[in-house]
């Protein structure tokens, strides 16, 4: 039985991806310190006797006997990164480097979950694994964009010394079921403002795009990436459809059949303009690509927020 350590396995993708190993008869240690993560998205793993759950900071070394590791831990929204932003570059850098440690002390493979937002701002369009990005190394969310880049230096830098197995994944923005309905994020932020009747706030005119994974999706290219031989990435991860704000906005309305209006306050500091991931690598390399729609996708994260607020739209 193959033994997998996930971090930040209370999270959002953390319990998506605890569940997907238990399924395949895998033994999980599931490492969290409960920043952002919840003991309702593990709640049904805990009496499988496959999974263990730690209560732990990565920011401190920890040991165990594992075969692989998945390293999620870190608060990926900006609300969460931004309430404790040193504490976010801890957990991003010391974070990374306590995991290649242990993978090195075991000889084990380690997966980075790595983002989009090392692309920063890009002057690129779609963004691709050679470009280097366009990062503010110095404003509100360097925190998370800085750490995550250092994290992957870090990781190829193990990798070239100590000739460590690494594997390295760019996440662009994904949504799903277990998202926190407070995190700030705009699937979640738009649904929950819908299915309330509350006033749906976007920042700036709306025009600025994203790309939108649904989780079992992702899930499928972190493990495909585990599972790959010599492939260290980086390698993105992402619905290459492409949405404005604006668009997504108005198809939760529909779908919610809300009667929200539409807000609309000033665009943050270094908010991205476009954000579309080129999969080319991952489609050659890994035979990923996502197969389930925007529509199929928020019709499931719909239904999860319908029952999490005790809510309808009937």
């Amino acid at each position: 039985m193959k033994k997998v350590l996930v971090t930040g396995g209370a999270g959002f993708l953390g319990s998506h991806l605890c569940e997907k190993l238990l399924s395949q008869g895998c033994e999980v240690v599931c490492l969290d310190n409960f920043f952002t993560g919840s003991e309702n998205n593990i709640a049904p793993f805990l009496k499988n006797p496959s999974f263990k759950l730690v209560r732990h900071d990565i920011c401190d070394p920890f040991h165990a006997e594992v075969d692989e590791i998945y390293n999620l831990a870190c608060p990926a929204s900006p609300i969460h990164y931004q309430s404790d932003p040193v504490k976010t570059t801890r957990t991003g850098i010391l974070g990374a480097m306590n995991m290649l440690s242990l993978a090195r002390d075991l000889s084990a493979k380690v997966l980075q979950a790595s983002t989009s937002e090392v692309y920063g701002d890009p002057e690129v369009h779609p963004q691709h694994e050679g470009y280097w990005g366009h990062v503010n190394p110095i404003g509100p969310r360097s925190c998370y964009d800085e750490s995550k880049r250092c994290a992957e230096t870090l990781f190829f830098d193990y990798h070239r010394q100590f000739q460590l197995p690494i594997k390295v994944v760019r996440i662009f923005n994904t949504y799903g079921p277990r998202m926190h309905p407070q995190d700030g994020r705009v699937v979640s932020n738009f649904i929950v403002q819908a299915l309330r009747g509350e006033p749906i706030t976007i920042y700036g005119e709306g025009s600025q795009t994203r790309s939108f994974c649904y989780v079992d999706d992702l899930i499928e290219g972190l493990m495909l990436m585990m599972a790959s031989s010599n492939l260290t990435g980086p390698v993105n991860l992402g619905n290459p459809v492409e949405f404005t704000i604006l668009d997504l906005a108005k198809l939760v309305i529909q779908m919610t059949r809300s009667s929200s209006r539409l807000i609309f306050k000033p665009l943050p500091q270094d908010d991205p303009q476009q954000r579309k991931p080129d999969i080319t690598l991952a489609k050659k390399e890994l035979g990923w690509s996502p197969k389930i729609s925007l529509e199929e996708g928020l019709h499931l994260t719909i239904s999860y927020f319908q029952k999490l607020l005790n809510l309808s739209t009937s």
